[in-house]
């Protein structure tokens, strides 16, 4: 007891200001990594490395294993290399966070501004309620902090004022555009039947219902690469579900998608996008998560 009291009064006899900026700028890298890869399979691939890490530093010095130690200290370096390769697409998005510090959508506080908001939200939810009683499958993608100039590119470009009728056509079954997804930007159909990236989590495969298709892959997809809202509405079932940050939410009715949608568009900035988190994750003691 005394040793260790003689050693803690050594730590902090030695420790400065430096020393305490010094620990708080490795303490707030490790947490901003950790909170970047919540949730998502980066974070499982994470668990992974750590515990064979743990296991090769245990069996090498609790064991005499000269061989194994020899393999170890070989391979050890090529498997750290292979990190930023298995990692490629979360160290990829974190960069474009940073390059995005400070910058936010802001609309207009102007009436004009706040009419055509509420005309396209309400636009949205008029369309959204009348496919999923007709049980006509949709993908709607919301652009927020990205540009998904790359995704419009792939579709027919559109630039056209939201309304419900021209959506219900859109998604109407057989038509030229009823696959792929509708992009809305700047409270406008950017572009329709585009393609969006199929996600590679297997939160669907898991699901214990088998009513999960391509638009909810392709939900998740987008909602993984990119920072944007992806509505979609089952063409098995006509549930309406959100897809936000590579996670999913079902079985949502037009007054929960209509404060998701109201908290994702009003807030501006770093309020703006805690107000929608908040507005999201309030669902979730409600409605079942995938």
């Amino acid at each position: 007891m005394t040793d260790f009291l003689s050693d803690f009064l050594f730590f902090f006899q030695r420790l400065t200001w430096l020393s305490v900026v010094d620990i708080f700028l490795v303490t707030l890298i490790f947490f901003t990594i950790l909170y970047i890869l919540r949730d998502t399979q980066a974070m499982t691939l994470l668990r992974g490395v750590i515990l064979v890490v743990v296991l090769i530093v245990l069996l090498t010095s609790l064991f005499n294993l000269p061989a194994f130690s020899w393999l170890m200290s070989t391979t050890l370096p090529a498997l750290l290399l292979s990190i930023p390769v298995i990692f490629a697409p979360e160290i990829r998005r974190t960069l474009e966070r940073i390059g995005r510090a400070g910058f936010s959508i802001h609309f207009s506080d102007t009436q004009n501004q706040e009419t055509q908001l509420e005309a396209m939200i309400d636009a949205v939810l008029s369309a959204t309620a009348r496919l999923s009683a007709r049980q006509h499958g949709a993908l709607i993608v919301f652009q927020r902090l990205d540009n998904l100039e790359e995704y419009i590119e792939t579709g027919v470009r559109m630039d056209a004022v939201v309304t419900p009728e021209t959506l219900l056509q859109i998604f109407y079954p057989n038509t030229p555009l009823h696959d792929g997804a509708v992009i809305i930007s700047d409270l406008k159909i950017a572009s329709a039947s585009c393609i969006m990236p199929l996600s590679s989590n297997g939160i669907l495969e898991s699901s214990p219902e088998r009513q999960m298709g391509l638009r909810h892959r392709a939900a998740l997809g987008i909602s993984e690469a990119r920072d944007s809202l992806s509505l979609v509405v089952s063409e098995e079932t006509g549930d309406i579900s959100i897809a936000q940050s590579g996670r999913i939410i079902r079985d949502l009715n037009i007054d929960r998608l209509k404060n998701i949608l109201v908290a994702f568009y009003r807030p501006a900035g770093l309020t703006r996008q805690s107000g929608f988190i908040k507005g999201i994750f309030s669902f979730l003691s409600h409605k079942k998560e995938l």
